[in-house]
Protein backbone atom coordinates (compact mmCIF):
# COMPACT_ATOMS: atom_id res chain seq x y z
CA UNK A 1 0.00 0.00 0.00
CA UNK A 2 2.93 2.34 0.87
CA UNK A 3 4.73 1.24 -2.26
CA UNK A 4 1.26 2.41 -4.59
CA UNK A 5 0.56 5.58 -2.46
CA UNK A 6 4.97 6.46 -3.35
CA UNK A 7 4.12 5.76 -6.87
CA UNK A 8 0.93 7.95 -7.30
CA UNK A 9 2.66 10.91 -5.64
CA UNK A 10 5.83 10.49 -7.89
CA UNK A 11 3.78 10.21 -10.69
CA UNK A 12 1.64 13.06 -10.17
CA UNK A 13 5.04 15.17 -9.33
CA UNK A 14 6.14 14.26 -12.69
CA UNK A 15 2.64 14.79 -14.96
CA UNK A 16 2.82 17.96 -16.69
CA UNK A 17 1.48 20.90 -15.35
CA UNK A 18 -1.94 21.71 -16.23
CA UNK A 19 -2.66 25.26 -17.65
CA UNK A 20 -4.58 27.67 -15.43
CA UNK A 21 -8.45 27.70 -16.43
CA UNK A 22 -8.22 31.03 -14.02
CA UNK A 23 -6.51 33.81 -12.85
CA UNK A 24 -7.48 35.52 -9.45
CA UNK A 25 -7.05 39.00 -9.86
CA UNK A 26 -6.38 41.14 -6.51
CA UNK A 27 -6.35 44.67 -7.48
CA UNK A 28 -5.04 47.44 -4.91
CA UNK A 29 -4.40 51.12 -4.14
CA UNK A 30 -3.97 54.09 -1.15
CA UNK A 31 -5.96 56.95 -1.75
CA UNK A 32 -9.00 56.94 0.66
CA UNK A 33 -11.43 58.71 -2.27
CA UNK A 34 -13.64 57.00 -4.49
CA UNK A 35 -12.03 56.50 -7.88
CA UNK A 36 -14.90 55.66 -10.07
CA UNK A 37 -14.64 53.91 -13.35
CA UNK A 38 -10.92 53.00 -12.70
CA UNK A 39 -9.16 51.50 -15.65
CA UNK A 40 -7.01 48.26 -14.92
CA UNK A 41 -4.67 47.01 -16.99
CA UNK A 42 -2.97 43.75 -17.35
CA UNK A 43 0.18 43.20 -19.93
CA UNK A 44 -1.29 40.77 -21.71
CA UNK A 45 1.78 38.94 -22.15
CA UNK A 46 1.00 38.28 -18.22
CA UNK A 47 -2.19 36.68 -18.95
CA UNK A 48 -0.80 34.58 -21.37
CA UNK A 49 1.87 33.63 -18.94
CA UNK A 50 -0.60 32.60 -16.22
CA UNK A 51 -3.16 31.01 -18.55
CA UNK A 52 -1.08 30.16 -21.26
CA UNK A 53 -2.99 29.83 -24.94
CA UNK A 54 -5.55 31.79 -23.54
CA UNK A 55 -7.54 33.37 -26.54
CA UNK A 56 -8.32 36.76 -26.37
CA UNK A 57 -12.44 35.88 -27.88
CA UNK A 58 -12.69 33.34 -25.59
CA UNK A 59 -12.37 34.73 -21.65
CA UNK A 60 -14.51 36.54 -19.38
CA UNK A 61 -13.43 39.23 -16.70
CA UNK A 62 -15.60 38.89 -13.51
CA UNK A 63 -16.13 40.99 -10.67
CA UNK A 64 -16.56 39.07 -6.71
CA UNK A 65 -19.97 38.82 -7.08
CA UNK A 66 -19.60 36.96 -10.61
CA UNK A 67 -20.62 39.27 -12.46
CA UNK A 68 -19.06 39.57 -16.00
CA UNK A 69 -17.59 42.77 -16.95
CA UNK A 70 -16.78 44.45 -20.16
CA UNK A 71 -13.00 44.30 -21.37
CA UNK A 72 -10.99 45.24 -23.92
CA UNK A 73 -7.69 43.66 -25.40
CA UNK A 74 -6.04 45.82 -27.02
CA UNK A 75 -3.28 45.49 -29.74
CA UNK A 76 -0.65 48.13 -29.27
CA UNK A 77 2.53 46.13 -29.60
CA UNK A 78 5.67 46.12 -31.43
CA UNK A 79 5.25 42.63 -32.71
CA UNK A 80 2.65 42.32 -35.36
CA UNK A 81 2.43 38.42 -35.76
CA UNK A 82 2.71 36.00 -32.47
CA UNK A 83 4.28 32.67 -34.30
CA UNK A 84 4.52 30.84 -30.74
CA UNK A 85 0.61 31.93 -29.67
CA UNK A 86 2.28 33.65 -26.76
CA UNK A 87 0.44 36.48 -26.88
CA UNK A 88 3.07 38.84 -27.82
CA UNK A 89 0.81 40.59 -31.07
CA UNK A 90 -1.47 42.13 -28.16
CA UNK A 91 -0.93 44.99 -25.84
CA UNK A 92 -3.05 44.81 -22.53
CA UNK A 93 -6.27 43.33 -21.21
CA UNK A 94 -8.30 46.41 -19.79
CA UNK A 95 -11.55 46.29 -17.50
CA UNK A 96 -13.17 48.88 -14.99
CA UNK A 97 -13.98 48.76 -11.63
CA UNK A 98 -15.46 51.77 -9.65
CA UNK A 99 -13.61 51.73 -6.01
CA UNK A 100 -16.05 53.22 -3.35
CA UNK A 101 -14.66 56.12 -1.29
CA UNK A 102 -12.48 54.13 1.41
CA UNK A 103 -12.52 50.68 -0.54
CA UNK A 104 -9.08 49.95 -1.28
CA UNK A 105 -8.89 46.28 -2.65
CA UNK A 106 -11.27 44.58 -5.21
CA UNK A 107 -10.73 40.98 -6.37
CA UNK A 108 -11.84 39.24 -9.89
CA UNK A 109 -10.86 36.77 -12.04
CA UNK A 110 -10.15 35.83 -15.71
CA UNK A 111 -11.37 32.68 -16.75
CA UNK A 112 -11.55 30.42 -19.67
CA UNK A 113 -15.05 30.48 -21.62
CA UNK A 114 -16.32 28.13 -24.21
CA UNK A 115 -18.64 30.12 -26.03
CA UNK A 116 -17.13 33.61 -28.00
CA UNK A 117 -16.74 36.62 -25.27
CA UNK A 118 -20.17 38.78 -26.76
CA UNK A 119 -19.41 42.54 -27.71
CA UNK A 120 -19.45 44.96 -25.01
CA UNK A 121 -21.32 48.84 -25.67
CA UNK A 122 -18.53 51.28 -26.88
CA UNK A 123 -18.31 54.17 -24.62
CA UNK A 124 -15.40 55.42 -26.24
CA UNK A 125 -14.85 56.41 -30.09
CA UNK A 126 -12.63 58.34 -31.83
CA UNK A 127 -12.35 59.15 -36.01
CA UNK A 128 -11.18 61.81 -38.48
CA UNK A 129 -14.03 63.60 -40.09
CA UNK A 130 -12.89 64.21 -43.79
CA UNK A 131 -16.80 65.19 -44.50
CA UNK A 132 -16.43 68.29 -42.11
CA UNK A 133 -12.48 69.67 -43.32
CA UNK A 134 -10.50 67.10 -41.82
CA UNK A 135 -11.85 67.62 -38.82
CA UNK A 136 -10.91 64.87 -35.64
CA UNK A 137 -13.70 64.21 -32.89
CA UNK A 138 -13.54 61.73 -29.96
CA UNK A 139 -15.93 61.22 -27.40
CA UNK A 140 -16.87 59.32 -23.65
CA UNK A 141 -19.82 59.21 -22.13
CA UNK A 142 -19.27 61.93 -20.18
CA UNK A 143 -17.76 64.45 -22.67
CA UNK A 144 -16.70 64.71 -26.25
CA UNK A 145 -13.96 66.76 -28.45
CA UNK A 146 -13.04 67.59 -31.37
CA UNK A 147 -10.05 69.61 -32.98
CA UNK A 148 -9.12 70.84 -36.65
CA UNK A 149 -7.57 69.22 -39.65
CA UNK A 150 -5.67 70.44 -42.76
CA UNK A 151 -8.48 70.73 -44.93
CA UNK A 152 -10.05 73.56 -42.65
CA UNK A 153 -6.53 75.61 -42.82
CA UNK A 154 -6.13 75.12 -46.08
CA UNK A 155 -7.26 78.75 -47.91
CA UNK A 156 -10.11 78.82 -49.84
CA UNK A 157 -9.82 78.42 -53.42
CA UNK A 158 -10.99 81.16 -55.68
CA UNK A 159 -14.66 81.65 -56.15
CA UNK A 160 -15.37 78.87 -53.38
CA UNK A 161 -16.81 79.82 -49.83
CA UNK A 162 -15.17 78.15 -47.43
CA UNK A 163 -14.33 78.00 -43.77
CA UNK A 164 -10.86 79.21 -42.64
CA UNK A 165 -9.53 78.29 -39.20
CA UNK A 166 -5.70 77.62 -38.65
CA UNK A 167 -4.89 76.29 -35.15
CA UNK A 168 -4.03 73.64 -32.83
CA UNK A 169 -6.75 74.45 -29.93
CA UNK A 170 -8.58 72.21 -28.72
CA UNK A 171 -12.99 72.15 -28.69
CA UNK A 172 -15.31 70.61 -26.34
CA UNK A 173 -18.64 69.48 -27.24
CA UNK A 174 -20.68 69.16 -24.20
CA UNK A 175 -22.99 66.15 -23.74
CA UNK A 176 -25.76 64.81 -21.63
CA UNK A 177 -26.26 61.71 -22.61
CA UNK A 178 -24.14 59.03 -22.62
CA UNK A 179 -24.21 57.30 -25.84
CA UNK A 180 -22.09 58.28 -28.72
CA UNK A 181 -23.07 61.24 -30.33
CA UNK A 182 -19.93 62.01 -32.60
CA UNK A 183 -21.71 60.26 -35.56
CA UNK A 184 -25.12 61.35 -34.96
CA UNK A 185 -24.29 65.37 -34.63
CA UNK A 186 -22.32 65.59 -37.98
CA UNK A 187 -24.83 63.37 -40.10
CA UNK A 188 -27.42 65.46 -38.83
CA UNK A 189 -25.47 68.69 -40.58
CA UNK A 190 -22.84 71.38 -40.09
CA UNK A 191 -24.25 73.71 -37.15
CA UNK A 192 -26.76 71.52 -35.95
CA UNK A 193 -25.15 71.26 -32.36
CA UNK A 194 -24.94 74.91 -31.80
CA UNK A 195 -28.40 74.59 -30.03
CA UNK A 196 -29.47 71.90 -27.32
CA UNK A 197 -32.25 69.12 -28.54
CA UNK A 198 -31.56 67.21 -25.35
CA UNK A 199 -28.48 65.32 -26.35
CA UNK A 200 -25.88 68.58 -25.77
CA UNK A 201 -24.35 71.08 -27.78
CA UNK A 202 -21.67 72.50 -29.02
CA UNK A 203 -21.18 76.01 -26.67
CA UNK A 204 -17.09 76.36 -26.30
CA UNK A 205 -15.10 79.02 -28.32
CA UNK A 206 -11.74 78.06 -29.11
CA UNK A 207 -10.60 80.68 -32.11
CA UNK A 208 -7.11 81.45 -32.24
CA UNK A 209 -6.71 79.97 -28.89
CA UNK A 210 -5.01 77.29 -26.91
CA UNK A 211 -9.18 75.83 -26.13
CA UNK A 212 -9.35 73.53 -23.61
CA UNK A 213 -5.61 72.34 -22.96
CA UNK A 214 -3.93 72.57 -26.22
CA UNK A 215 -0.43 73.25 -26.04
CA UNK A 216 2.86 75.17 -27.08
CA UNK A 217 6.45 76.81 -26.57
CA UNK A 218 6.31 79.56 -23.74
CA UNK A 219 9.47 81.52 -23.90
CA UNK A 220 8.22 84.03 -20.73
CA UNK A 221 6.37 86.30 -23.18
CA UNK A 222 5.57 84.36 -26.27
CA UNK A 223 3.65 81.36 -26.67
CA UNK A 224 4.69 79.54 -30.03
CA UNK A 225 2.35 77.00 -31.55
CA UNK A 226 1.81 74.50 -34.43
CA UNK A 227 -1.10 74.89 -36.60
CA UNK A 228 -3.78 72.60 -37.31
CA UNK A 229 -2.93 68.64 -37.46
CA UNK A 230 -1.00 67.14 -39.84
CA UNK A 231 -2.07 63.57 -39.38
CA UNK A 232 -3.83 61.09 -37.58
CA UNK A 233 -3.25 57.70 -35.98
CA UNK A 234 -5.97 55.42 -34.18
CA UNK A 235 -4.52 52.54 -31.86
CA UNK A 236 -7.05 51.58 -30.00
CA UNK A 237 -11.26 52.39 -30.49
CA UNK A 238 -13.04 50.92 -27.55
CA UNK A 239 -15.06 49.77 -26.09
CA UNK A 240 -13.51 50.48 -22.91
CA UNK A 241 -10.57 52.49 -23.95
CA UNK A 242 -9.80 54.80 -27.61
CA UNK A 243 -6.14 55.65 -27.94
CA UNK A 244 -5.29 57.80 -30.54
CA UNK A 245 -1.99 60.19 -32.15
CA UNK A 246 -2.28 63.90 -33.91
CA UNK A 247 1.19 64.56 -35.31
CA UNK A 248 1.78 68.15 -35.87
CA UNK A 249 4.59 69.15 -38.41
CA UNK A 250 6.97 71.52 -37.39
CA UNK A 251 6.46 75.42 -36.45
CA UNK A 252 9.39 77.71 -35.33
CA UNK A 253 9.35 78.18 -31.51
CA UNK A 254 11.62 81.23 -30.99
CA UNK A 255 14.61 79.98 -33.35
CA UNK A 256 13.72 76.35 -32.97
CA UNK A 257 12.38 73.71 -34.64
CA UNK A 258 9.55 72.00 -32.87
CA UNK A 259 7.26 69.19 -33.83
CA UNK A 260 4.70 67.22 -31.70
CA UNK A 261 2.70 64.16 -30.95
CA UNK A 262 0.08 63.64 -29.22
CA UNK A 263 -1.17 60.87 -27.96
CA UNK A 264 -4.76 60.76 -26.35
CA UNK A 265 -5.89 58.35 -23.59
CA UNK A 266 -9.95 58.34 -23.02
CA UNK A 267 -11.61 56.14 -21.00
CA UNK A 268 -15.14 55.66 -20.58
CA UNK A 269 -16.16 57.40 -17.38
CA UNK A 270 -13.92 60.04 -17.03
CA UNK A 271 -14.36 63.78 -17.10
CA UNK A 272 -10.67 64.13 -18.64
CA UNK A 273 -8.55 62.67 -21.20
CA UNK A 274 -4.75 61.98 -20.81
CA UNK A 275 -2.41 63.43 -23.26
CA UNK A 276 0.71 62.09 -23.61
CA UNK A 277 3.06 65.45 -25.77
CA UNK A 278 6.45 64.52 -27.08
CA UNK A 279 8.30 67.24 -28.68
CA UNK A 280 11.11 67.19 -31.25
CA UNK A 281 13.45 69.24 -31.50
CA UNK A 282 16.40 70.23 -34.04
CA UNK A 283 18.76 67.30 -34.89
CA UNK A 284 21.13 67.06 -31.94
CA UNK A 285 19.42 69.89 -29.80
CA UNK A 286 18.21 68.04 -26.63
CA UNK A 287 17.80 71.00 -24.20
CA UNK A 288 14.65 71.03 -22.31
CA UNK A 289 12.04 73.32 -23.47
CA UNK A 290 9.31 75.67 -21.65
CA UNK A 291 6.01 73.85 -22.34
CA UNK A 292 2.41 75.87 -21.70
CA UNK A 293 -0.72 74.03 -21.74
CA UNK A 294 -3.74 76.24 -22.23
CA UNK A 295 -7.46 77.60 -21.57
CA UNK A 296 -9.23 79.86 -23.27
CA UNK A 297 -9.76 82.79 -21.55
CA UNK A 298 -13.21 83.65 -23.36
CA UNK A 299 -14.49 80.44 -23.46
CA UNK A 300 -18.42 80.97 -23.89
CA UNK A 301 -20.16 81.85 -27.00
CA UNK A 302 -20.46 84.62 -27.98
CA UNK A 303 -23.87 87.14 -26.60
CA UNK A 304 -23.79 84.66 -23.42
CA UNK A 305 -22.29 87.81 -20.99
CA UNK A 306 -20.47 84.61 -19.17
CA UNK A 307 -18.46 84.95 -15.49
CA UNK A 308 -15.23 83.32 -15.78
CA UNK A 309 -13.55 82.35 -12.57
CA UNK A 310 -10.13 81.14 -12.83
CA UNK A 311 -8.49 78.44 -10.61
CA UNK A 312 -4.95 77.98 -10.51
CA UNK A 313 -3.94 75.65 -7.45
CA UNK A 314 -0.53 73.68 -7.54
CA UNK A 315 -1.01 71.63 -10.65
CA UNK A 316 -4.38 72.76 -11.32
CA UNK A 317 -5.54 74.94 -14.29
CA UNK A 318 -9.63 75.39 -14.09
CA UNK A 319 -12.22 77.63 -14.79
CA UNK A 320 -15.87 77.72 -14.18
CA UNK A 321 -18.10 79.48 -16.39
CA UNK A 322 -21.49 80.86 -15.15
CA UNK A 323 -23.44 82.06 -18.71
CA UNK A 324 -26.27 84.12 -19.23
CA UNK A 325 -28.07 80.92 -20.70
CA UNK A 326 -26.90 77.19 -21.56
CA UNK A 327 -26.05 77.21 -17.67
CA UNK A 328 -22.38 76.71 -16.53
CA UNK A 329 -19.68 74.35 -17.31
CA UNK A 330 -16.03 74.11 -15.58
CA UNK A 331 -12.80 73.23 -17.89
CA UNK A 332 -9.60 72.39 -16.79
CA UNK A 333 -5.88 71.14 -17.20
CA UNK A 334 -4.03 69.34 -14.29
CA UNK A 335 -0.37 68.88 -15.32
CA UNK A 336 1.36 66.91 -12.71
CA UNK A 337 4.57 68.27 -13.44
CA UNK A 338 3.64 72.11 -13.45
CA UNK A 339 5.94 74.70 -12.27
CA UNK A 340 3.91 78.10 -12.00
CA UNK A 341 1.21 79.57 -14.60
CA UNK A 342 1.15 82.58 -16.90
CA UNK A 343 -1.03 84.01 -19.33
CA UNK A 344 -0.97 86.08 -22.89
CA UNK A 345 -3.77 88.07 -24.56
CA UNK A 346 -5.57 84.87 -25.11
CA UNK A 347 -5.05 82.09 -22.61
CA UNK A 348 -4.74 81.20 -19.42
CA UNK A 349 -1.64 78.97 -19.11
CA UNK A 350 -0.18 76.09 -16.74
CA UNK A 351 3.60 75.87 -17.61
CA UNK A 352 6.19 72.63 -17.01
CA UNK A 353 9.46 71.48 -18.43
CA UNK A 354 9.61 69.19 -21.11
CA UNK A 355 12.38 67.41 -22.62
CA UNK A 356 12.90 66.83 -26.31
CA UNK A 357 11.83 63.08 -26.92
CA UNK A 358 10.23 62.21 -23.93
CA UNK A 359 6.74 62.56 -23.34
CA UNK A 360 4.63 65.61 -20.98
CA UNK A 361 1.85 63.89 -19.55
CA UNK A 362 -1.31 65.88 -18.45
CA UNK A 363 -4.93 66.05 -18.43
CA UNK A 364 -7.85 67.84 -19.80
CA UNK A 365 -11.59 67.81 -19.28
CA UNK A 366 -14.74 69.45 -19.01
CA UNK A 367 -18.38 69.49 -17.20
CA UNK A 368 -21.48 71.21 -17.85
CA UNK A 369 -24.05 72.08 -15.34
CA UNK A 370 -26.81 70.57 -17.16
CA UNK A 371 -25.61 66.70 -17.59
CA UNK A 372 -26.55 66.95 -14.06
CA UNK A 373 -23.22 65.14 -12.20
CA UNK A 374 -21.25 68.59 -11.63
CA UNK A 375 -23.45 71.76 -11.18
CA UNK A 376 -20.94 73.64 -9.18
CA UNK A 377 -17.43 75.07 -9.12
CA UNK A 378 -16.43 73.12 -5.82
CA UNK A 379 -17.58 69.77 -7.36
CA UNK A 380 -15.48 70.55 -10.38
CA UNK A 381 -12.28 71.41 -8.18
CA UNK A 382 -12.40 68.35 -6.61
CA UNK A 383 -12.91 66.47 -9.57
CA UNK A 384 -9.55 67.57 -11.03
CA UNK A 385 -7.72 67.40 -7.68
CA UNK A 386 -8.86 63.78 -7.71
CA UNK A 387 -7.29 63.06 -10.91
CA UNK A 388 -4.03 64.63 -9.76
CA UNK A 389 -4.39 62.35 -6.60
CA UNK A 390 -5.17 59.55 -9.08
CA UNK A 391 -1.88 59.83 -11.17
CA UNK A 392 0.33 60.17 -8.40
CA UNK A 393 -1.15 57.06 -7.23
CA UNK A 394 -2.04 54.15 -9.19
CA UNK A 395 -3.84 51.03 -8.76
CA UNK A 396 -1.16 47.85 -8.27
CA UNK A 397 -2.59 44.68 -9.70
CA UNK A 398 -1.37 41.14 -8.60
CA UNK A 399 -2.29 38.02 -10.44
CA UNK A 400 -2.50 34.32 -9.41
CA UNK A 401 -3.23 31.59 -11.76
CA UNK A 402 -5.61 29.09 -10.46
CA UNK A 403 -6.39 25.09 -11.74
Amino acid sequence: MQKLILATLLAAALAPTQAADRIAVTVQHDLAIARPSETISIPWKEVNAAMPGALVQKIAVKDASGRVLPHQVTNIAPQAKDPKNEGIAYGELLFQHSFAAGEKSAGFTIERIDTVAPPFPTKVFARQVPERLDDFAWENDKVAHRTYGPALAAPAPAGVVKEVLVTSGLDIWFKRVDYPIVDRWYNKGHDHYHKDQGEGMDMYNVGKSRGAGGSGVWDGKTLYTGVNYASHRILANGPIRTIFELHYAAWDAGGRQVSEVKRFTVDAGQWFDRIDSTFTTNSGDSAPLTVAVGLNKTPADKGQDAKVAVGRDGKVLLQWVEQKSNDAFGVAVVLPSAGGFAQDTLNELVVAKATPGQPLRYYAGAAWSRAGEITSRAQWQQAAQDVLARDASPVRVSLKPQQ
